[in-house]
């Protein structure tokens, strides 16, 4: 999900489209007040006797519809909403096979981490390092997701008020300032049960903005079906491109199985996601939770690619401005439905409203995920004496120190322009390998944009999925490092995992392995045995391997418990002994799950 952002200075807006009604501004101050509201419902109630379970976790007892719909909103930001209809617009429907990714980008999550994770009884997903590796790894991973998060917050809150400020002439300090402080609000006070509702709001506020914006739209053209012939006439319905190659953009391959390794980095293992994987009140809701995200997905891409296929249908009949044709590609959808919806008082506030619950759920999310990380990971492991009532109250205090920081970052975005977002490209996708390659995949295009190049191959920055950076389209073929450089921004997450595994397993070997550390079995999913237990009985008997049972005891007995301070209970003793103290059944299991792992 793509979407151009510039930090240049915006066009001034076209009066013809930037005028709002009285009634778009009621729109739009309904969806800050009503966030605000369930935030403050959510804080008001059992005030003085909420714990940090029930501030972080929500008391780990939400059920499966509303963290399905929290985890769909998390990453469906303005960015997207603005991005996916633009990519459509300007190079065709090939983007749309990233649906294809969706399957096993939510299988995997829903079947190997979400149980591994949950029987382990975590909050934070860097406790997690702690138990395979040690402390000093959760610990990096914890402050490395605490910098990269900071950052890219800066940018969500900072990229879609620049493009609304250029479009209709909203106050970009005034439309900053009011997601960050709104939200650190309610995030602050509401804690994940908070976050979480208004998540439900503000995914229903994105699907009604979206669906307006296809109706009305396909209406003034000639309905879908002449959309779809036009579009087809003008070859922007693409067909499968096959082409292996990981340098071209979008491929089936790129966008069906790199989009799965970065699906993974975004269901599977990122601290936002699996915080509300682990605030279900069993393992069933988090996995049917993981399951209710797949046709949601498929519905939001559909609904960003047809806005495309709409607009591009809507400016042939009634051809772009001059300005409008120079605008950055971020602010092509906002013109459009300015344009479009200007005779209808209420429909471009709810637009507009539908822009900001994207924004507001992506940081919420965030703000609440990096109290999590900071209370669990670096502040309770360290101070053991405090009380429930003071932790409670730091977390608070985190959430909304989080949400002012991030508001300074988005002040820094915008003196720094692409040198930051180049940054967060290189933290996110992956620590080493990935900084080099966005950053030189940035360098590599800001030398290529001194080229004459047609107005609809900006050589504006893209992000992807709030996480990647995507190389424009260069007139000549790289070579070399930009060759490199030029790798498909779908491919970076399988890239840079790739060469983690590798390069991990390579300083293990030479440094002795495990040193005669016995390995938690709970903390490996054994692939293996499940992929062998699919197999027809006579060829497992010809494999010489048997079937044990996969599920490990749910008894709490023998989850990896935290003390109230958050230090995980005498790790490397509970490991040597992991079923020591268990009753005669538990121990004819031990044995089973430890061959499944040393298979």
């Amino acid at each position: 999900m793509s979407v151009g952002v510039t930090t240049s200075a915006p066009l001034p807006p076209a009066s013809d489209t930037s005028a709002f009604s009285l009634v778009d501004y009621v729109v739009f101050v309904l969806l800050l007040v009503l966030s605000l509201a369930i935030g403050l419902y959510h804080a008001c109630r059992g005030w003085g006797q909420h714990t940090t379970g029930q501030l972080l976790m929500a008391d780990r007892k939400m059920s499966c519809l509303p963290v399905a719909l929290s985890l769909l909103a998390t990453f469906q930001s303005a960015v997207a909403i603005l991005g996916v209809p633009s990519e459509i617009y300007r190079f065709g429907t090939q983007y749309w096979f990233l649906g294809c990714c969706y399957f096993l980008g939510l299988l995997i999550p829903a079947h190997v981490f979400i149980p591994t994770f949950y029987r382990l009884h975590l909050t934070s997903a860097y406790e997690y390092l702690e138990l395979r590796f040690n402390k000093t790894v959760r610990v990096c991973g914890t402050v490395t997701f605490i910098f990269q998060m900071v950052i890219y917050m800066g940018v969500v809150l900072y990229a879609p008020s620049l493009a609304l400020n250029a479009v209709t002439g909203f106050d970009l300090w005034l439309s900053v300032l009011t997601l960050g402080i709104v939200c650190a609000i309610y995030t602050a006070l509401g804690g994940l049960k908070a976050v979480i509702w208004t998540d439900v709001f503000q995914t229903l506020v994105m699907f009604l903005g979206q669906l307006a914006v296809i109706i009305v739209g396909s209406a003034k053209v000639g309905g879908l079906g002449h959309v779809w012939d036009l579009a087809s006439q003008h070859g922007r319905i693409s067909g499968i491109e096959l082409d292996p190659d990981p340098f071209v953009r979008h491929t089936f391959w790129t966008l069906a199985f790199g989009g799965v390794f970065m699906m993974l980095s975004l269901y599977g293992v990122n601290q936002a996601q699996v915080q509300r994987y682990l605030s279900s009140r069993t393992e069933k809701a988090a996995v049917l939770s993981c399951y209710a995200v797949f046709p949601c997905q498929q519905v939001v891409l559909c609904m960003g690619c047809l806005i495309g296929l709409v607009m591009f249908a809507y400016y042939q009949k009634y051809p772009m401005s001059i300005q409008q044709s120079q605008a950055a590609p971020d602010q092509f959808v906002l013109y459009f439905v300015m344009d479009l919806l200007k005779d209808l008082p209420g429909l471009p506030g709810l637009f507009v409203a539908c822009l900001f619950s994207g924004s507001l759920s992506t940081i919420s999310s965030a703000f609440n995920s990096l109290a999590t990380v900071t209370m669990e990971d670096l502040i309770r492991p360290w101070f053991p004496e405090f009380s429930e009532v003071r932790a409670t109250m730091l977390s608070r205090i985190l959430a909304f120190g989080y949400g002012l920081l991030c508001l300074g970052m988005a002040y820094i975005s915008s003196q720094m322009g692409p040198v930051l977002q180049g940054a967060i490209v290189g933290l996110l996708a992956g620590l080493v390998m990935a900084f080099w390659i966005g950053i030189g995949s940035l360098v590599s295009s800001m030398r290529s944009s001194m080229a004459p190049a047609p107005w609809n191959e900006s050589s504006n920055l893209t992000i992807v999925t709030m996480t990647t950076l995507v190389p424009p389209t260069t007139l000549s073929r790289p070579a070399g490092l930009q060759r490199l450089y030029s790798l498909s921004y779908l491919w970076y997450s399988a890239h840079n995992s790739t060469t983690v595994i590798v390069v991990g397993l390579i300083v293990s070997l030479l440094t002795g392995g495990m040193r005669g550390r016995t390995l938690n079995p709970r903390t490996i999913y054994p692939v293996l045995p499940r992929l062998l237990a699919l197999l027809p009985v006579s060829c497992q008997k010809r494999l010489h391997c048997r079937s044990y049972s996969q599920d490990l005891p749910e008894d709490t007995a023998v989850f990896p418990e935290k003390m109230s301070n958050g230090i995980l209970k005498d790790s490397g003793a509970r490991e040597a002994t992991p079923v020591a103290e268990e009753g005669p059944a538990h121990q004819e299991s031990s044995p089973a799950i430890l061959q499944e792992t040393s298979l």
